[in-house]
């Protein structure tokens, strides 16, 4: 049976990054543009998605992959993988990022000319920041990629043995609300004791411990959705315990990195507060998701569908937009409606005008060829 749930939650979070990525523009941390005045009052909010926006992410796309798998051999499997990732990717590195990096070219006077000029002849010398080759936000999918390759005979074995020892495991850790956090133990240690040594760079090639910390985000979203009623179950009924959980350990980890001076203490403390706080606000979101939105609807279906186009297509938007009143003497809120709206707006209008009702295009936005959509709702009508 569908988890509609999941589907809303899926599109929540994508439209969280939307906003997030929206919210870099005033923030004082670095980013490809920034507005003529930064703002400390969305730092808080700001810190507080961080921590799990990503990692639920990964685990959701864990829980996809057990669903996919249920009518998929391995080889239809890694098929389907390779054409809805890599492609994307191969058309948002050619077509879709490289705006972004001539806006930042132009807007810190590294290159002068107008976009034709860059693009191609400079938009792919060199690899990002010191060249101009990259995929900026797309780094999910190349990570998404890598950890469906390397997890695929794990997640075959466990689909033909139902009654694999993990799957068993995992039941057992569910029967309580405490047992399920033995799972931030190998969050903890990666935090602790990777993290310090190869901080995250979304780079691939040597980013040691963002590969190791969202891999076991997309392992766990495999097992919990494999324990199928006792996970459900677990989270529906303390959903309330896990959301005091969660505000507690932002608390306590707010509190910590504001109030303690960097020490070998505070490094592991903070590194078991920042799991703990991520892990329960997941089984939160989770468990209310569970609870309130296990439902189907039209604008779900439409949605769902859209997420994946609205990733690819948002960032360059915003960038673009942002670029065009970074140095109006307007009122950020003003800007940050602006660029919200804006970005929504013409991702959608790409989306259902230059993407949806088009077979040929389609594919490259890793959508199916056909939508169950455009059969029970002509675009025309």
């Amino acid at each position: 049976m569908r988890r509609h749930d999941l589907d809303w939650l899926r599109v929540f979070v994508f439209a969280l990054l939307i906003l997030y990525h929206v919210g870099m523009f005033f923030v004082p941390w670095g980013w490809h543009i920034k507005n003529n005045e930064i703002s400390d009052k969305l730092i808080f909010p700001m810190m507080f998605v961080n921590q799990w926006r990503l990692p639920i992410l990964f685990v959701i796309s864990g829980m996809g992959t057990f669903y996919a798998l249920r009518k998929r051999s391995g080889k239809q499997f890694l098929s389907e993988r390779v054409i809805r990732l890599y492609i994307p990717l191969a058309v948002g590195m050619l077509l879709i990022v490289p705006p972004q990096v001539y806006i930042e070219r132009i807007a810190n006077a590294q290159f002068s000319g107008g976009y034709f000029n860059f693009w191609p002849t400079h938009a792919f010398t060199g690899i990002y920041p010191e060249g101009n080759m990259s995929w900026h936000h797309l780094w999910f999918l190349p990570y998404l990629l890598l950890f469906s390759l390397l997890l695929a005979p794990v997640f075959l074995y466990l689909k033909k043995r139902p009654a694999n020892f993990w799957t068993g495991r995992m039941k057992m850790l569910l029967l309580k609300p405490s047992g399920i956090f033995v799972l931030i133990l190998p969050l903890f240690l990666a935090e602790a004791l990777v993290e310090p040594f190869f901080p995250v760079t979304h780079a691939l090639i040597g980013d040691w411990f963002a590969i190791l910390y969202f891999l076991l985000f997309f392992f766990y979203g495999f097992l919990l959705i494999s324990a199928q009623k006792e996970f459900w179950q677990n989270v529906e009924d303390h959903r309330k315990k896990y959301l005091f959980c969660g505000i507690i350990g932002f608390t306590l980890w707010l509190a910590l990195i504001m109030v303690f001076e960097d020490s070998t203490y505070r490094h592991f403390t903070e590194a078991f507060l920042k799991v703990f706080n991520t892990w329960s606000w997941i089984l939160t979101l989770f468990g209310y998701a569970s609870k309130y939105l296990n439902r189907p609807s039209f604008i779900l279906s439409y949605a769902n569908e859209a997420v994946y186009p609205f990733y690819i297509l948002h960032q360059t938007i915003t960038i673009i937009i942002a670029y065009f009143i970074m140095d109006l003497p307007w009122h950020m809120f003003s800007k940050f409606i602006l660029l919200t709206a804006g970005t929504f707006i013409v991702s959608w209008l790409i989306y259902e005008f230059g993407i949806r009702r088009w077979k040929i295009i389609r594919p490259l936005f890793g959508l199916k060829l056909h939508s169950r959509l455009i059969r029970k709702f002509p675009a025309d009508s």
